[in-house]
Parts: structure tokens; C-alpha cells; sequence
């Protein structure tokens, strides 16, 4: 699965460096120079994690971190200049994930992305409840399908499949990305192998599979999870 991470820092080369790491492990990046920036991505683009400097312009990194948690729970890797216990302990007790003293080991920052957004990852699963559309359940935790009280068999990559489009209902997936959350980065395959995906899926849960009730068709883009009456 591609994730966001949002990198915030005043100092371009800091940035630049960041961002050339998280690139080559396929992450997706955002940037941001101030704190006022930070806070307008963050809220607008929704990353999965915050790459977030202590010491910004406008609004500083822990008044930043100290907005964010009102309403947002994505994790936030803290860089500082700092070293003092007390400091550090100040930026986890507003609600920091990790931190990193400047200077710092790129490859150290990137591993660090990785454990958190692991952790992050499997805190969703544990707390994800099932998913009910009409006589169709969804339990992420138990990877189990229902139809009403009967078990539907599937695939280890056909329950994938179905739980990266129920866990976005009503966001148009495109095949290429599901090629990715589903088959890994390195899968070499072609992108219509989803397509064989979704037919056998839909003989499976659909009532109707000829005109599909929950794996919708989304033409030029790809495929969505319809929910009841969207």
C-alpha cells in the first residue's frame, strides 16, 4: 500500500534529504516549510504520517502537534535540535508518536517510519469493527465474509482484494492501485489480473453478479465498494 508521509521543516535541504529516502521506498510525499502549511496539508491531503520539525515559522512544531491532536489521530515523528530528557518527553506528551534528534540518519529516520506506521497499520486492524451492507458482513479481524449467517470462501487475495475496497467504501479504486495493495510493489503481473479478481468475487457475494449490487464498475477509473444507498 502506498503511504502519504507529510515532511515539515524550514530548511529545504533537510526536506530535499528526507523525501529522497521515502521516495525510494515508494512512499508518497508532501512538504511543508511553516507550521501553517503543515496544518493546511495535514487537514486537507489526510496523510497516513508526519514527518514534523520542532522549531518552524508562523506556528511551531509542538503548537502543531498540539492542534493536530484535537481531531487527528495520525502518528507524528517529532525532528529536534533538542536533547534534553524533559524536552523530548514535552513533544511525546502532546502527543508525538517518536523523535528523532537532529542531526539525524536518514536510513534511522525511515526505519522509524516503517515501525510506526506498522504499529499504526495494526492498531486500525484490532479496531476496525465489521462491516455490514444489507446481508453482507465484512470482519477485517477474523478475514471472514458472511452472507447473512453463511460463511463465504474466498482467497486469500480475493478477501485482500474485498478489504481494500471496504475499508474506503465509495472511493473509485484504479486498477493499478489495487494491483499494488493487493499484489505488493514488485508484482510484474498485468493490471486486468484484478479484473478476474472482482468476477470471481462477484459470483461469490453479489446476488445478482451481472448487475453488481456492491463491487461497483467505476468506467475510466476502476472499481469501488458501494455502501447501502450511496
Amino acid at each position: 500500500m502506498n503511504r502519504t508521509i507529510l515532511v515539515v521543516d524550514d530548511d529545504k535541504k533537510t526536506v530535499d534529504l528526507i523525501k529522497l529516502y521515502l521516495l525510494k521506498e515508494r512512499y508518497q510525499v508532501l512538504e511543508a516549510y511553516d507550521g501553517q502549511e503543515a496544518l493546511h496539508l495535514a487537514r486537507q491531503k489526510k496523510p497516513h504520517l508526519i514527518i514534523l520539525d520542532w522549531m518552524l515559522p508562523i506556528i511551531d512544531g509542538l503548537d502543531v502537534c498540539r492542534i493536530l491532536r484535537t481531531d487527528s489521530n495520525v502518528p507524528i515523528i517529532l525532528l529536534t535540535a533538542r536533547s534534553t530528557e524533559d524536552e523530548k518527553l514535552q513533544g511525546l506528551d502532546l502527543g508525538a508518536d517518536d523523535y528523532l534528534t537532529k542531526p539525524f540518519s536518514p536510513r534511522e529516520l525511515v526505519a522509524r517510519v516503517r515501525v510506526v506506521l506498522r504499529r499504526t497499520s495494526l492498531a486500525e486492524e484490532q479496531l476496525t469493527p465489521p462491516l455490514r451492507l444489507g446481508n453482507l458482513t465484512i470482519d477485517f479481524m477474523a478475514h471472514e465474509v458472511r452472507m447473512q449467517d453463511t460463511v463465504i470462501r474466498l482467497t486469500p487475495k480475493e478477501f485482500k482484494l474485498l478489504e481494500t475496497l471496504a475499508r474506503e467504501p465509495g472511493r473509485a479504486f484504479s486498477r493499478a492501485e489495487l494491483v499494488n495493495r493487493v499484489f505488493g510493489q514488485d508484482y510484474e503481473g498485468l493490471e486486468r489480473t484484478v479484473d478476474v479478481h472482482l468476477m470471481n468475487l462477484r459470483k461469490k457475494i453479489e446476488p445478482h453478479p451481472e448487475q453488481p449490487l456492491y463491487l461497483q464498475t467505476v468506467f475510466g477509473v476502476g472499481y469501488r465498494l458501494k455502501r447501502d444507498g450511496s
